[in-house]
């Protein structure tokens, strides 16, 4: 079995992802969506700060959390 690990959403990084950073922007989307960006821990805070500027950002969370909640519905 080939499993890819996740990578940092940041443009050009391709260092392991450790943070999930749940977000919806509520122009479009319902308050309960959630869409997902992996940041590795040299992103995370930019990342955030992007979306969190614009009210987008809705929580950040530990990869191996967010895996361990999302059960058998896949990864984020």
């Amino acid at each position: 079995m080939n499993e890819e690990k996740p990578i940092c959403s940041a443009k050009a990084c391709r260092a392991d992802a450790v943070w999930v950073l749940a977000w919806n922007n509520p122009k479009l989307h319902t308050p309960e969506r959630r869409k997902t960006w992996l940041a590795c821990e040299e992103h995370r805070e930019h990342l955030s700060q992007f979306l969190g500027v614009r009210g987008f950002l809705k929580d950040v969370v530990p990869l191996v959390d967010w895996e361990s909640e999302s059960g058998s519905e896949g990864s984020p």
